[in-house]
């Protein structure tokens, strides 16, 4: 990143550094996509995973930890509708099991990260 910016506090969120690992699998695998799904579940995928580090953001300038709980709620509902989108493009052979292996991983550890942030705050 670049050294212009200052550290803001989403950056510290240990969630915060997994979502970004998600948003760079999503557009490696949304390479693989056949052309004709450019503006479809390509795209869906990129808009998800990049909502995950979005919400997280957003939520950690919140003034209430209730309010930052909702963001942490979008997060998790963005990290599903990626897992969501891999399982579509598997099903329809845009990419292979081995693809994904990654991908699986991340999401995973965020779901639940999220879902231990989100206890902590409250």
């Amino acid at each position: 990143m670049s050294e212009r910016f200052q550290n803001y506090r989403f950056e510290n969120l240990e969630v915060w550094k997994v979502g970004m690992k998600i948003v760079h699998e999503c557009y490696l695998l949304t390479k693989k996509f056949p052309k004709n799904e450019t503006f479809a579940l390509s795209d869906q995928l990129q808009r998800a995973s990049t909502s995950i580090c979005l919400n997280l953001a957003e939520g950690s300038g919140q003034p209430t930890s209730k309010g930052f709980a909702l963001y942490i709620q979008r997060a998790k509902s963005s990290t599903l509708e990626c897992v969501a989108c891999i399982k579509i493009a598997l099903q329809e052979k845009f990419i292979k099991d081995t693809d994904v292996e990654t991908f699986l991983s991340l999401s995973q550890e965020e779901y639940f990260k999220l879902i231990a942030l989100n206890k902590s705050i409250k």
